[in-house]
């Protein structure tokens, strides 16, 4: 009888695959930024205590959403948020560079999001070094004190050069520790590449330019060269130590406007990846070097330089197998914003509806998580009423190998009066758990997501409300991939 249950789950499961609703699987981040403490820890030198309440409070936040990934920012300024033999702890989290709390951030993130069913990114700045050079920062242990030749000086901000094969093998070797010695979902970097034009004042690369040019005689080429070779050589450095983790990359919003390139977008903005940063997005996704790309879309539906809507096409258009989420400037909403469009939320609501009208977009990431503590019901109640209302799934990457994970085993429930605690073991390959409940009798949708009750990594939850008259339930498990196993019911 008991085969035979697991059997009928099975084919409702697999029946329902192929009409399956694009909000179970939908991308729902938040980046939490770390540099100059714009999310967390809220300012330097906070005690343990309270730096952890702190990082709960937004997790228990983001979660209220139904958000379902965090991309936490590890690497601000070639510095550590994370246990780290190359690079000393930031002083963005004890006031003090090189002196680290006493635990580690980075493990707390991947623990407290797990238990709320939450994916974590991690978020690394590849050339940045020291925001304000005008203050003392950098711990003596710092890589700029015995290699100061890799390093140079751009308006007030101190950058690895990224002319230097060195440089590239650096930071490649921070990404190979960070994917060894941590459980995370992907590796991501936003858009400092090369840094933005600062007016009247030139990068000074040219000694690198001089030394190791590569053949190339024109240095915006070789800029752009630059970046590619560091771009691939992560890319193999990940798959060398967990090919299983994903590369993301969130750049600018627009590529090229088409006055420079009819393959641009028909934008007219002052910068772009491809002129100003050296970033040549497209071709890492034609070459099958990064996963997802978030171009951060951060101006309104209607924008004349920049329309919301013409870029969110373009970059489906564009996305040449790599997952394609939107990155949206939920920061902008502001009761007194210039802009009339950023006073409501209904700018982002309009957002979240028309990148669900795109098939070939796979969901949204904002920027930051702050705002969405600081907005509260007012932000919080237009997307969970309608766009946010379902727990949903995070999207698998079309370029990673994926691992199918067995479903998990011994699942049982027990029962105290009308509360429950369902409990059961891993299976292989086991890292989240979805929890379903279904009108008893009715076992009928795993792919309608009105049917998840909750995802997180424990093994055991406990149900206040069960009622066991009214429902049953069911669960499978998640891989490392976000693959998930065949169901099976409690």
């Amino acid at each position: 009888m008991k085969i035979l249950k697991i059997l009928i789950l099975v084919l409702l499961f697999q029946a329902n695959l192929f009409g399956q609703q694009p909000a179970k699987r939908e991308m729902r981040a938040a980046w939490i930024s770390t540099v100059d403490n714009i999310d967390w820890p809220s300012k330097p030198g906070l005690s343990d205590k309270v730096m952890k309440a702190e990082m709960i409070t937004i997790l228990d936040n983001l979660r209220s959403y139904n958000l379902n990934t965090v991309i936490f920012q590890i690497r601000p300024t070639a510095d550590a948020y994370y246990k780290s033999t190359k690079e000393p702890a930031s002083h963005w989290i004890t006031g003090t560079q090189g002196v680290a709390p006493g635990f580690d951030p980075l493990q707390l993130m991947i623990d407290e999001a797990g238990k709320r069913g939450m994916s974590v990114h991690v978020w690394l700045n590849p050339y940045r070094v020291q925001k304000d050079t005008a203050k003392n920062v950098l711990a003596k242990t710092h890589l700029y004190f015995k290699k100061p030749e890799l390093f140079l000086t751009y308006g007030n901000t101190r950058y690895f050069n990224p002319g230097y094969k060195e440089t590239r093998d650096f930071v490649a070797s921070v990404v190979g520790e960070i994917v060894r010695n941590y459980d995370i979902q992907a590796i991501h970097m936003d858009d400092y590449f090369y840094p933005y034009r600062i007016a009247g004042q030139e990068f000074h690369d040219q000694v690198a330019f001089a030394k190791e040019p590569r053949q190339f005689k024109d240095k915006d080429d070789w800029r752009r060269d630059n970046v590619d070779l560091i771009i691939k050589q992560i890319r193999d450095t990940i798959i060398a130590n967990k090919p299983e983790v994903e590369f993301g990359i969130s750049p600018f919003g627009v590529w090229r406007n088409i006055a420079k390139d009819s393959e641009g977008s028909h934008t007219m903005a002052g910068a772009t990846n491809y002129d100003d940063l050296y970033a040549n997005v497209l071709k890492w996704q034609k070459e099958n070097w990064i996963d997802y790309v978030t171009p951060q879309i951060y101006w309104h539906i209607g924008f004349d330089r920049a329309n919301f809507e013409v870029l969110a096409k373009w970059w489906a258009k564009h996305k040449y197998g790599a997952n394609v989420y939107v990155g949206h400037g939920v920061y902008k909403l502001s009761k007194t914003a210039n802009e009339v469009e950023w006073r409501s939320p209904d700018q982002i609501v309009k957002q979240i509806e028309m990148v669900r009208s795109l098939p070939l977009l796979d969901g949204s990431m904002y920027f930051t998580a702050n705002n969405f503590l600081k907005k509260g019901d007012t932000l919080r109640k237009p997307i969970i009423e309608k766009q946010y209302k379902y727990i949903a799934l995070t999207p698998e990457a079309n370029r990673i190998t994926r691992i199918t994970p067995q479903p998990p085993i011994n699942a049982t429930i027990a029962k105290s009066g009308d509360k429950g605690l369902l409990t059961w073991k891993a299976g292989l390959n086991n890292k989240k758990y979805v929890i379903y409940r279904f009108a008893k009798g009715k076992i009928t949708d795993f792919s309608n997501p009105e049917n998840i009750y909750y995802v997180t990594t424990a093994t055991k939850l406990e149900v206040s409300n069960a009622n066991f008259e009214k429902y049953i339930y069911a669960i499978t498990a998640l891989s490392t991939t976000q693959t998930e196993s065949i169901p099976i019911q409690f």
